[in-house]
């Protein structure tokens, strides 16, 4: 049962992640007030934020020696975005549009971090039981 809940929650984090990534190159406006100020390049940021999840969400579906790869840098992609995501809730002017959706997303970033270390976690040990 363990096993199956997993593959589910693997799907729909990847199937999530790739949907995020094509949004970057369809509305990369929306993502670049994400980015901030003092990096340069802040257009091929969002572009290559956006090919990151992509890889990271198909790597998630991929076999789970692979996926549990893909799950580590998906944890570590959101820990970096942690900050960013930090900021927007004491900005004046929140990046995601007002502080009421900053708020919510804050909580949402904390369970993709968790979630992401729980799939992680879960395909090291399936891996390790095998050998």
């Amino acid at each position: 049962m363990r096993q199956v809940l997993t593959i589910i929650l693997r799907s729909l984090i990847a199937l999530f992640m790739i949907f995020a990534g094509i949004q970057h190159f369809m509305k990369p406006d929306f993502y670049l007030p994400f980015v901030p100020s003092f990096l340069p390049f802040q257009m091929s940021i969002v572009y290559l934020s956006g090919v990151v999840e992509m890889v990271l969400g198909v790597g998630l579906l991929l076999h789970k020696k692979y996926a549990r790869y893909a799950a580590l840098g998906l944890f570590l992609m959101m820990v970096l975005f942690l900050p960013i995501h930090l900021w927007d809730v004491f900005s004046a002017t929140p990046a995601i549009g007002s502080h009421r959706a900053a708020l919510i997303r804050l909580p949402i970033q904390f369970i993709f971090i968790v979630v992401s270390w729980i799939i992680y976690a879960v395909l090291s040990r399936q891996i390790k039981n095998q050998n």
